[in-house]
């Protein structure tokens, strides 16, 4: 199977080596300092202390002409809008599949302008951090749900059915509630972690740091309706366990001085709040702390 992936970053690079494996895939990027490195040396994947290295077919995203089976949108929410449009442009027939794996839930309408024959989304539950432009390292196995837009899921299943037992994929009926459930997660888990600068297992061991996990949970279950919040609790619980040792991407994203996804995650929150007429207090003033530390690092 012949797969496209959009963006360089650690999500596209962890797809990029895992399916690789199995089929012809294609990264394309911008950057063409990451592309050369990348076309050198190959991509290499760190997993529990061990380093392994293959080539990779690399190129300049404005090259994509949607020639191929499926393409993986890697990129992070903020760039939703601008990708999408040049792929509009690219491709003129407009036609294929696309998988996108964004957090929070800004990229369904986008997705949705791509008159395309199958229209994918998907939740990916893997610890992923891209420490060198050409390397990635594999910080927490988890598991990648997704679900159909548009179309079935018929076409995934032959990513699924060669997929690497360290890298498995799994279907859901419902793609609302499948992302919903991510986003619960990264509204508890990125914010918190970003502003008390702190690693995923801290929010559960430091108990004041805990007061205010739960304390947002509520407010963020709250806002978005949960109907149960028991279970949903307990999963971002089993999450924050399971990546306990992990940073989270925006907590990275702070230290490293780039934009955030705090739009697409509180952001949404605070305007489901707004419209419900609801307070949300602690989305609001963690928002606006990411907001004021964006792009200015440590």
């Amino acid at each position: 199977m012949r797969i496209a992936i959009i963006g360089g970053g650690a999500i596209g690079l962890l797809f990029a080596h895992y399916l690789n494996e199995n089929h012809e895939v294609r990264v394309y990027i911008r950057r063409n300092s990451q592309l050369q490195k990348l076309r050198i040396n190959g991509l290499t994947i760190e997993r529990k202390g061990i380093r392994s290295n293959a080539p990779v077919k690399v190129c300049h995203f404005k090259a994509w002409k949607g020639e191929e089976d499926l393409t993986i949108i890697a990129v992070k929410q903020y760039s939703i809008p601008e990708v999408v449009k040049e792929l509009l442009e690219m491709n003129t027939s407009q036609s294929g599949s696309f998988l996108f794996l964004q957090n929070g839930m800004g990229h369904l309408k986008w997705a949705e302008m791509l008159e395309a024959e199958n229209l994918y989304v998907g939740s990916v539950e893997h610890g992923a951090l891209k420490s060198e432009p050409d390397t990635v390292r594999h910080t927490g196995i988890g598991v990648t749900k997704v679900a159909a837009l548009k179309g079935d899921v018929d076409l995934l299943s032959k990513i699924s059915d060669s997929a690497s037992s360290f890298f498995p994929f799994k279907f859901v009926g419902d793609y609302k509630e499948m992302l919903i459930e991510k986003l619960i997660v990264n509204c508890v888990i990125n914010p918190l972690t970003a502003v008390l600068r702190v690693r995923n297992g801290e929010l559960l061991a430091n108990k004041y740091y805990h007061q205010l996990f739960l304390k947002l949970f509520d407010e963020v279950s709250a806002i978005l309706d949960i109907p149960d919040k028991a279970g949903a609790l307990t999963h971002v619980k089993s999450v924050c366990e399971e990546t306990g040792m992990n940073r989270s991407s925006m907590l990275k994203d702070i230290e490293e001085g780039r934009e955030t996804e705090i739009d697409a995650i509180l952001g949404y929150i605070l305007e489901k709040a707004e419209k419900k007429k609801m307070s949300a207090p602690y989305s609001e003033s963690l928002y606006c702390q990411i907001k004021g530390r964006e792009k200015r690092g440590k």
